[in-house]
């Protein structure tokens, strides 16, 4: 049975259709807005950002995510040569699962490989790419939205039905937070992340005049094809420590492991725009991406050519392939455990 078409008006978001699926299921878009004039747009498709437009002192709006138009535009994007998973929520497992197997309670997991011989960001049918069901809008002060998906037991071959229950809420202090819920049937392996491309001078800029910080001392090493050997690397004096500010690099695909005194884990400022985007999370790692390179073959919003650094992704996660090293951050979740993760994207106008 289809989604109905939903249609209405409330005093702080809209829903509205934003396309129809290959087999017409319904997706639909709904925008909050806060009392300052911060608006965001999510559509169901993949539970993706597809707009998060921040007034600036000098009265001027700019959308610091990269997105699409078009509902066929997100779907093809897919098809790149290099996914960029704009605006996208990511699950059943962020990062790299190396040679798509894992065990658990002595068993062998081997889900479905979608990068190399690896399986990436949940394999081939991933969270990404299912249409969720929007479960509520709440108007008012911190307006939110909520939505819902059901991953089937084996859904790409992970054990266990994963109940997901995510929110989007708009503060009055013009904080995007984000926070998920999952249980699960059976024991499984969850690692779920937010996967916008950020720019502080608007989503048709190139990024590469912003400072970075990420509150790192250490990150993981990896092999050429990203999958971690185990080691963390020290970044004192390393050219990826970003405990000072820094221009952001034109290449880094890199995850760090945060400084847990505190839940600040990055920043980034825009001088022309005098805006700073600051990155809260209870989670121990961000996966830090540059790119967006949509290779000239899909238009971003308002006709924008994407590029290799269009975007910052801040990826709050645990470690990639945590299930096959025992001494990463425990990424099971058991039967009657609830997973939960929050994170924070908070904007500041200078």
């Amino acid at each position: 049975m289809k989604k109905k078409y939903i249609s209405h008006l409330i005093k702080d978001s809209v829903m509205e259709l934003f396309g129809l699926m290959p087999d017409k299921e319904v997706v639909i878009s709904c925008e909050l807005a806060n009392k300052n004039g911060v608006k965001l747009n999510v559509i169901s498709y993949g539970a993706t950002v597809t707009s998060l437009k921040i007034p600036l002192k000098n009265g001027k709006m700019v959308d610091v995510v990269l997105g699409f138009d078009t509902l066929e535009n997100y779907i093809n994007s897919f098809n790149l040569e290099s996914a960029p998973y704009l605006g996208a929520t990511v699950g059943r497992y962020a990062g790299r699962i190396d040679n798509g197997v894992f065990n658990l309670n002595g068993t062998a997991w081997h889900l479905n490989k979608n990068n190399a011989n690896h399986s990436l960001h949940g394999g081939d049918s991933n969270f990404s790419k299912k249409v969720w069901s929007i479960k509520n809008v709440k108007e008012g002060e911190n307006p939110s939205v909520n939505l819902i998906y059901c991953s089937s037991d084996d859904e790409e071959n992970y054990p266990g039905k994963l109940s997901v229950g995510l929110s989007y809420t708009l503060s009055e202090e013009n904080e995007l937070i984000i926070e998920y819920k999952a249980t699960t049937t059976k024991d499984t392996i969850v690692n779920l992340t937010h996967h916008s491309y950020f720019n502080l001078d608007g989503h048709n800029a190139d990024l590469l005049e912003q400072e970075l910080i990420v509150n790192a001392k250490e990150m993981l090493e990896t092999t050429n094809e990203n999958i971690p050997t185990g080691r963390f690397l020290n970044l004192v004096n390393d050219p990826f420590d970003f405990i000072q500010p820094k221009q952001c690099p034109s290449k880094i695909d890199n995850t760090f492991i945060l400084n847990k005194e505190d839940e600040f884990s990055a920043s980034l400022f825009s001088k022309k725009n005098l805006l700073r985007m600051s990155v809260y999370t209870n989670q121990p790692a961000v996966h830090i991406y540059i790119g967006g390179n949509c290779f000239y073959k899909i238009k971003g919003k308002e006709n924008a050519d994407y590029h290799s650094t269009s975007g910052i992704c801040f990826e709050t996660q645990n470690f990639p392939d945590a299930p096959n090293h025992e001494h990463f951050p425990n990424s099971i979740l058991k039967k009657g455990e609830v997973y939960y993760h929050k994170t924070i994207y908070k904007f500041q106008s200078f």
